[in-house]
């Protein structure tokens, strides 16, 4: 960490000719308790401090200055007693040294990752730090910091999972990664579910190449190992081989096909003039009340446009019993799985952080912003989901023993 400028009268050139003098001369250590560093952190964090103070009482005023406190904070130079600026109603929240914290690296640290992980640049986390604590800190700095995380993500994602999830939705989203002198498409497969106790979670984060149903077939396999017994519902898109690899690991579970998915993939064998009345034909299907409705409004639906788009009905028909699943579950359950929208939602979230980002500088990168912002995510989802006692009621009757095992229904 360089330390520039000249703050609060404090004559820095002075300083640095004084202190390679001392340590030419052997006078002094450079760091510890009485190193050569100490004073000069000192006054820069004092400065720093002063300025967030000031910056604060000027937002909230009539809010002004109320002296100061002596804290020892640790440092990586040794000890540092810094001035803990106070005001008149005790708003003030420093950022660069909290009021709990008595060790420095480590509040700056979490500042930058807090940084990085709302979609903030290297460049443009240096110029914040720059512009706002005076401090100067490289690129390498910058990755090392961002790099302490990455045992947490490996923790992370080999984490013991609950046996059994109700619901599940399984899609990919694809970024730009730097590799091997190329920018090339990164796939980064998540699995969105909801467990028993109705909470969402995130269970894991996989990076790969182009979608395919044997990379899912892998993940799908993680989770079994990491103790996953049973998913009820899987909502997907209609990629060919995902349904049969989920049904390879899981025998037991009902895939549904996203039944949005479906109707954008119709549209691709479908002219832009009739694209329209196409979709305005295809709603009844899946908007009718029962199964035996969906089949006469497919059929329906086969008369008028089969000539015409044969292609489109035989998908239909040939995707039929996945894409009807949800018509075997009230209607609360229908609601919740009969397209991937929730998982889409999650992506939305992610692709606001990431929308900046013309290409990732490597695949460990991508997975540290894509670990920190979805911990942010997860903040929001403590909560189970609405009228979750109900849902179980409604999957105990469904799914029997294999909730009933697993619960004390």
């Amino acid at each position: 960490m360089d330390i520039k400028g000249d703050k609060n009268g404090f004559d820095y050139e002075a300083f640095r000719q004084e202190t390679i003098a001392k340590m030419m001369a052997g006078e002094k250590e450079l760091t510890g308790k009485d190193g050569l560093l100490a004073p000069l952190l000192k006054d820069l964090l004092d400065a720093a401090l002063s300025g967030e103070m000031q910056a604060h009482v000027e937002r909230n005023r009539p809010n002004r200055r109320n002296g100061s406190t002596t804290k020892q904070v640790k440092t990586g130079h040794g000890p540092v007693s810094v001035e803990m600026p106070r005001d008149r109603d005790g708003s003030f929240d420093p950022k660069l040294i909290g009021k709990r914290q008595t060790t420095l690296g480590e509040g700056l640290d979490n500042r930058i990752l807090s940084l990085y992980s709302k979609g903030m640049s290297y460049q443009d986390i240096q110029e914040h730090l720059e512009d706002l604590y005076g401090l100067d800190i490289s690129s390498g700095q910058l990755s090392a910091i961002t790099d302490k995380i990455l045992p947490l993500v490996e923790q992370w994602r080999s984490r013991p999972l609950e046996p059994v999830y109700a619901f599940v939705w399984l899609d990919a989203v694809h970024f730009k990664v730097r590799q091997d002198g190329k920018v090339i498409s990164k796939a980064a497969y998540n699995i969105l579910a909801v467990d028993l106790q109705g909470r969402k979670d995130l269970l894991g984060i996989y990076i790969g190449d182009a979608e395919s149903a044997r990379f899912w077939l892998s993940t799908l396999t993680d989770l079994q190992n990491r103790g996953v017994k049973d998913l009820l519902i899987c909502s997907i898109d209609n990629l060919s081989g995902f349904g049969d690899a989920i049904e390879t690991v899981f025998p037991n579970v009902d895939v549904q096909l996203c039944l949005v998915h479906q109707v954008r993939a119709s549209l691709r064998y479908v002219v832009s003039k009739d694209q329209k009345a196409v979709v305005a034909d295809l709603k009844p299907i899946y908007q009718s009340a029962n199964l035996s409705g969906a089949e006469q409004k497919l059929t329906d639906f086969a008369d008028k446009w089969g000539q015409r788009y044969p292609l489109v009905v035989e998908s239909w028909k040939r995707n039929w019993l996945r894409l009807t699943r949800f018509f075997e579950y009230p209607a609360a359950i229908r609601k919740v799985v009969y397209t991937t929208n929730t998982v889409e939602g999650f992506h939305r979230q992610i692709r606001c952080v990431t929308k900046s980002k013309g290409a990732f500088s490597s695949e460990t990168a991508l997975l540290k912003l894509l670990y920190l912002t979805t911990q942010r995510i997860l903040e929001s989802w403590k909560m189970p989901l609405q009228n979750w006692g109900s849902t179980l009621q409604q999957l105990a009757i469904l799914f029997e023993d294999r909730v009933r095992n697993y619960t004390t229904i």
